[in-house]
C-alpha cells in the first residue's frame, strides 16, 4: 500500500495542494468522477454528491429522520389556500463562497433564486443554452416548466412561485439537488467574460464546503466554508479519493488512506459484519429509497411487444442474481419503488421465474426462435449495480435458454447515460433513487410522457392513461386519492412489463473507527459536514 499512498500524495502535489494532517482532514474513497459541478445539468448521484450536497443549498431541505421539509436558504414560506402560490422569505446575510476566481459583492437575494430557476425553465434565457449535457434533465423530467407559471420578486428577499395547477410534490421537489441556488452575480460575470463553461468547473455556492481542486479520475479537494450560514463543518478539509474499483477502495480503507469508503462490495460488507476484517472498520447502512432494474426500451423491436417484455421478466432468475451480485444487501424488487413507501402495491404478484412460460409467450408474440438484442451496463460497480459484468452475464445466460441471443455491451457511465437518454439501448441495467421519499420521485421521471422527451424514462413508454394517473397523484393533496392513483399506475407498469425489477438495495458505507457523526442516507445523498474525526 506504500506505493498507492505515494501516488495519492503525488496527486496532491500535481494539484498544487499542501499535504494535510489526517486529523484535520477527512478522506472519502468514492466510486467515480462527477460529470461536472454544475449539478442542474446532470442526474447521477456521483455528480450530486460532489456538488449539490457539498457546495450548494436549496430554498428548503429534507429532514431525513422525519421526512419533513425544513428551512434552508428560505427561513419560512407560505402556501396560498388554492395551492397555486408559494412565497419564500430568504434568510438574510447568507454569503456566497469566496474563491481565487470570484469574490462576491453582496449576500444572497431574490435575484439569485430567480436566476437559478429561470436558466432551467426559460428557453430564451441566456444561460438556458449553456449546458454541456444538452439540457436540464431533472427539471425536464419533473415537468417544472409546465408546473411553474411564473417566478416573481416581491422584494429583495422575497420570491413567489405561481403554479399552473396545485402540486402536492412541489415543496419536496425543491429539496432535490437540481434545485440548488446559484449566484447571479457570478453568472453575470462569466457571461460577460464569455467563460460560461467555468460554471461547470469552478462552481460558486452557499454550501458548507468550497471546491479547491479537482483532478479527473483521481482527487477532489474541498475546504470548509468559513462563511457558511449554518453549522460549520467539523473537519477543515475534505478529500474525495476517486477509486472506481471497490476492492481497491477496501484496501485503501484498511490501510487508513481513507476514513470512509462508499459503495463497498457486498462481500466486503458481509466480511466486516462477520468480523473477518479489522476491528477498526465497521458497517453503516439503512434501507435505501432506490430500485435496481433492467429497463426495456419499448421503442425498439421486438421490445415494443408486451408479450416479449413479459417473457423477459419470466426468463430471468432474479433470486440467483440477487444472491450472486448483492450478497444479501438487497431485497427482491417487484415494483418501481420500495415496499416501505406509502402506496406500494402489495396486491400485485411479482413475475415468477418460469422459463417454460417465457418461451411460450415469445412464440405467441411471433418469435418462436427468439431474437438478437443487446444488454447495456456500466463498467464499475455502484450501490445499484455492485457487479455489472456478472449481472449482465447472468441475464445473458438466462435469456439464451429461451432463444434470446443477447450481446453484453459495457459502456462508460457518462457515455451510458448520454446514449441511453437518446434511446440507443435495448436492455439497460439501471437504477433509480428518490430524493425525498415521495412516490412521484419515481413515477414522473421514469414513467411520464414528458420524461421520454427528457430522456430519463429509460423504458421510453408513453401511455396516456398512465400519464393521467401520474398527474392526478401529483396534483392532489389527498393522500388516499394519491394512493389509489399510484396503485392503478403500478398495475399498468407491471402488466406492460416496462422493467425487469431487480432489487431494493441497502445504502451502505464502510467507515474506520475514528469516524463519528456519519450516517448513510436512504436517498443516496452525502453529508460530511457533521463528521468528526477522533485523534
Amino acid at each position: 500500500m506504500q506505493i498507492k499512498q505515494t501516488l495519492f500524495y503525488t496527486a496532491l502535489v500535481l494539484l498544487g495542494l499542501p499535504l494535510i494532517a489526517a486529523a484535520k482532514s477527512l478522506t472519502v474513497c468514492t466510486e467515480g468522477s462527477p460529470d461536472g459541478f454544475d449539478v442542474v445539468q446532470y442526474n447521477s448521484f456521483i455528480t450530486t454528491n460532489a456538488s449539490a450536497d457539498l457546495l450548494f443549498n436549496g430554498l428548503v431541505a429534507l429532514d431525513e429522520s422525519t421526512g419533513a421539509v425544513i428551512p434552508a436558504l428560505a427561513e419560512r414560506w407560505e402556501i396560498s389556500d388554492d395551492g397555486l402560490s408559494y412565497t419564500f422569505h430568504l434568510r438574510s446575510g447568507v454569503q456566497f463562497q469566496t474563491t481565487p476566481y470570484f469574490k462576491p459583492n453582496r449576500a444572497l437575494n431574490a435575484d439569485d433564486v430567480i436566476f437559478s430557476f429561470e436558466r432551467m425553465l426559460t428557453p430564451n434565457h441566456p444561460w438556458h443554452r449553456v449546458s454541456a449535457s444538452g439540457g436540464f434533465p431533472h427539471a425536464q423530467a419533473m415537468q417544472l416548466s409546465q408546473r411553474i407559471k411564473s417566478i416573481d420578486k416581491l422584494d429583495g428577499m422575497t420570491v413567489r412561485f405561481s403554479l399552473n395547477e396545485p402540486a402536492a410534490t412541489f415543496l419536496p421537489i425543491l429539496t432535490m439537488g437540481f434545485a440548488s441556488i446559484y449566484s447571479k452575480e457570478y453568472a453575470d460575470q462569466l457571461l460577460k467574460d464569455k467563460r460560461t463553461t467555468d460554471m461547470n468547473t469552478k462552481p460558486i455556492g452557499t454550501g458548507p464546503f468550497i471546491l479547491r481542486g479537482y483532478q479527473k479520475d483521481a482527487l477532489i479537494r474541498y475546504d470548509a466554508n468559513p462563511r457558511y450560514w449554518g453549522a460549520r463543518p467539523k473537519v477543515d478539509r475534505l478529500l474525495y479519493a476517486i477509486t472506481p474499483d471497490a476492492a481497491v477502495r477496501m484496501q485503501k480503507l484498511k490501510a487508513g488512506e481513507c476514513q470512509i469508503a462508499l459503495s463497498p462490495r457486498p462481500q466486503d460488507v458481509f466480511a466486516v459484519k462477520q468480523g473477518k476484517v479489522s476491528k477498526e472498520i465497521r458497517v453503516v447502512e439503512t434501507p435505501a429509497f432506490m430500485t435496481a432494474f433492467v429497463a426495456l426500451n419499448t421503442q425498439r423491436k421486438p421490445l415494443d411487444n408486451q408479450k416479449v417484455r413479459q417473457a423477459l421478466n419470466l426468463a430471468f432468475d432474479r433470486a440467483a442474481y440477487l444472491k450472486a451480485v448483492f450478497y444479501g444487501t438487497a431485497t427482491p424488487a417487484n415494483h418501481p419503488y420500495p415496499p416501505s413507501t406509502w402506496s406500494y402495491a402489495t396486491g400485485i404478484q411479482p413475475w415468477p421465474y418460469d422459463p417454460k412460460r417465457a418461451a411460450e409467450l415469445l412464440a405467441e408474440a411471433g418469435y418462436p426462435n427468439g431474437f438478437e438484442t443487446t444488454i447495456w451496463t456500466r463498467p464499475s460497480g455502484s450501490i445499484l449495480n455492485p457487479n455489472p459484468k456478472i449481472g449482465a452475464e447472468l441475464l445473458q445466460s438466462d435469456l439464451a435458454k429461451i432463444g434470446v441471443r443477447a450481446k453484453v455491451k459495457i459502456v462508460e457511465w457518462g457515455e451510458l447515460i448520454r446514449r441511453a437518454k437518446q434511446g440507443e439501448h435495448a436492455l439497460l441495467f439501471m437504477g433509480w433513487g428518490g430524493d425525498n421519499g415521495d412516490p412521484d420521485n419515481f413515477m414522473t421521471p421514469q414513467f411520464s410522457c414528458a420524461a421520454v422527451k427528457a430522456g430519463m424514462n429509460f423504458a421510453r413508454f408513453c401511455d396516456l392513461e398512465l400519464d393521467r394517473l401520474i398527474r392526478a397523484a401529483r396534483i392532489s393533496s389527498d393522500r388516499a386519492q394519491r394512493t389509489q392513483a399510484y396503485l392503478d399506475a403500478q398495475r399498468i407498469i407491471h402488466e406492460q412489463a416496462l422493467w425487469i425489477p431487480l432489487g431494493y438495495p441497502n445504502a451502505v458505507a464502510l467507515i474506520r473507527h475514528t469516524v463519528s457523526g456519519y450516517r448513510v442516507s436512504p436517498y443516496g445523498r452525502q453529508n460530511f459536514a457533521t463528521v468528526l474525526l477522533q485523534q
